[in-house]
């Protein structure tokens, strides 16, 4: 058994903690805490807001479920994916997989590991994995910015596009089933002091 395998098996049988969420991410099962209070806003209001765009897509907003490739598993904070999950779901029903998911959003915790795990483990972990659109949200990034990533290169682990906009502009997904839906102050907020 290698160590993916490994990780693999331990994933599965954890008792995660409440308040907690278990990923696994380059080689290493990772316990984060989930967010707070303004963290649950900007995801609430996001899932909202992409529920009523993909409204007759075949699509939703999904939060906090397993996205799983290979044997990697991510906890996105909002994921679009298909209407009939069944469609994409994982054969050992712990989730779905990445393969059929065309959007994931991350939004940034509080912290340097939290903002090196979104903006550099996630990203290269979401590329290889070849989700098409990888969105973070940083309230801690000068103010605050959205950045949507896409096209991208599974084998280097990196998107080839990436698009960053200050909080109190407009972040439009340019693909996919949620395209042309707009990141803006009324999701994020106002840029923050």
């Amino acid at each position: 058994m290698n160590l993916d395998q490994q990780l693999w098996q331990a994933w599965k049988s954890m008792d995660v903690p409440e308040g907690f969420r278990a990923e696994i991410i380059e080689g290493t099962i990772t316990l984060s805490p989930t967010g707070g209070t303004r963290h649950f806003s900007v995801n609430r209001r996001l899932g909202r807001a992409l529920y009523d765009h993909l409204r007759g897509s075949g699509y939703g907003p999904a939060q906090d479920g397993n996205v799983i490739a290979d044997l990697k598993v991510f906890i996105p904070d909002v994921f679009v994916a298909p209407d009939d999950v069944e469609e994409i779901e994982h054969p050992e029903g712990v989730g779905v997989l990445a393969s059929g998911v065309p959007m994931v959003v991350e939004t940034v915790s509080p912290g340097a590991e939290a903002r090196k795990r979104d903006h550099v483990l996630k990203r290269r972990a979401y590329a290889r994995a070849g989700v098409p659109v990888y969105v973070i949200i940083d309230d801690y990034d000068d103010g605050g910015t959205v950045t949507v990533l896409t096209s991208p290169d599974p084998e280097r682990g990196v998107y080839a596009s990436s698009t960053r906009i200050p909080y109190g502009k407009e972040a439009v997904i340019p693909e996919g089933p949620a395209k042309g839906f707009v990141i803006g102050p009324e999701i994020t907020g106002e840029p923050r002091a």
